[in-house]
């Protein structure tokens, strides 16, 4: 069995090779470049497919020319698609777990184009550097590759998803459908050592943009009158999030984290709430005091001015003109109006 031998189980759609399947479609003249065995051609000839294919690899070449209309044996770094096929040739393209082990992806999607009909076809997976076991993986400073993977040794090119619609877009196609296969950042045979992490990394990266995303599968086609190249539909993944992200005691150390973040905030809220609530009262005491002061004040004064009030009616009776006037009033005081009869 060569390295890319592989059992393609269609009733899972969370793997690429099914979703490839499901994307191609049924009675359709397909080039699968990269066809190793001819594992993924014998699927599509089951569906009415005819499959022609190029691989590198002598010996799984062999394996899959008795299924294959026709059989080119060949490195796509020298081999073009254009030079060995007839122009429109094909309904479909398909590259699958291919473009990153070619040094030029952008001049072999381009002359791909050559070979495929007007209405055509391309339909491409890739793995996705950006999933969250990488992630992990670099943050222990940690590039390990194996021989198979998101980090197969034969790779030459790394793609997210941003640069894998980049690259189509360059090569002038619309991409009509995007989906991926996702798992957790623990369960991708990539040596990461959880443990050592920070209590949260790990659930943290899980929840970050396309950090399930294992693989990529689009597929794509020329423009239409009125589309840019390029073009995009929402990123559908093959299983819910939910359903392939794991719990664990990484997920238990996030929720205590947000617990205890939680109560913090709520603390520290409660915190502001009464320093606004002093705020306010020390403005009521201060507003107070001032009423407080300018009333001491205003009785300051009447007092001072019932004093000096005083102090001048003392010195008007002890004044010759007060005991003259009081000699004078004294007699009308003491008369009586006469009693009625």
């Amino acid at each position: 069995m060569t390295r890319y031998e592989a059992q393609i189980d269609t009733a899972n759609p969370n793997l690429s090779h099914t979703q490839v399947i499901e994307l191609v479609g049924q009675d359709k003249k397909v080039l699968d470049v990269g066809c190793a065995t001819g594992y993924l051609a014998r699927q599509l000839i089951e569906r009415g497919c005819t499959v022609s294919g190029v691989e590198v690899d002598p010996e799984a070449a062999r394996e899959a020319e008795p299924v294959l209309s026709r059989l080119v044996v060949g490195d796509l770094n020298q081999v073009r698609l254009s030079d060995e096929f007839t122009k429109g040739e094909f309904d479909v393209v398909v590259f699958a777990d291919v473009l990153e082990h070619v040094l030029d992806p952008a001049a072999v999607l381009s002359d791909s184009l050559e070979v495929l009909a007007a209405d055509g076809t391309i339909v491409v997976s890739i793995p996705n550097v950006a999933h969250g076991s990488l992630r992990l993986a670099l943050l222990q400073g940690r590039w390990d590759y194996t021989d198979v993977g998101l980090l197969d040794r034969t790779h030459l090119k790394f793609f997210t998803f941003d640069s894998l619609v980049q690259l189509l877009a360059d090569a002038g196609l619309v991409i009509e459908v995007a989906r991926s296969t996702t798992t957790d950042p623990l369960n991708a045979m990539v040596d990461v050592d959880a443990a050592a992490l920070p209590a949260t990394i790990v659930e943290w990266v899980r929840h970050q943009p396309h950090a399930l995303d294992f693989q990529f599968v689009l597929r794509a086609r020329r423009p239409r009158d009125g589309e840019e190249p390029g073009m995009v539909t929402t990123l559908e993944p093959a299983a819910p999030d939910d359903e392939v992200r794991l719990r664990d005691v990484h997920t238990e150390r996030m929720e205590e984290d947000r617990e205890v973040r939680y109560r913090l905030l709520t603390i520290r809220d409660h915190i502001i709430g009464l320093e606004a609530a002093v705020v306010r009262a020390n403005a009521v005491v201060a507003h107070a005091q001032r009423a407080t002061r300018q009333a001491e004040l205003e009785a300051e004064k009447a007092r001072t001015h019932f004093a000096e009030a005083m102090e001048d009616r003392k010195r008007m009776q002890e004044s010759a003109t007060w005991r003259v006037g009081s000699l004078v009033l004294r007699p009308v005081s003491t008369i009586r109006p006469p009693r009625s009869r």
